[in-house]
């Protein structure tokens, strides 16, 4: 049972969605709350689902480009096995996604921004 394309990019913009409602809902300051105490109790552990989900969402996009990139790959190196390097270039190239995720959820952790 596997997912199309457009099932996997409408998981993939779904999960990103979540990720930065649920951070802007958490970076927001509270309007109207009479003690800030409260609230600094939640931040940290909806911060740390945040930061999974990011993760998470760059992984997934990572390993969805891969299987396509790797079996392609497969095919052209197995006819012209010269053609390796610039196959692994391609392959390559999806790993920049879980990159981002990261760097994302460290950032959601941390409170940079």
């Amino acid at each position: 049972m596997g997912l199309n394309k457009r099932s996997k990019l409408l998981l993939i913009t779904t999960i990103a969605g979540l990720t930065v409602a649920l951070s802007t809902f958490i970076s927001t300051p509270l309007a109207f709350a009479e003690s800030t105490s409260t609230s600094g109790e939640l931040t940290k552990p909806l911060l740390a689902i945040a930061a999974a989900i990011a993760i998470a969402g760059g992984l997934i996009g990572t390993g969805n480009a891969q299987q396509g990139i790797g079996a392609a790959g497969m095919g052209i190196i197995a006819e012209k096995p010269e053609k390796f390097g610039q196959v692994l270039f391609f392959f390559v190239i999806p790993e920049t996604l879980w990159i981002i995720g990261f760097v994302l959820g460290i950032i959601l952790l941390l409170g940079i921004l």
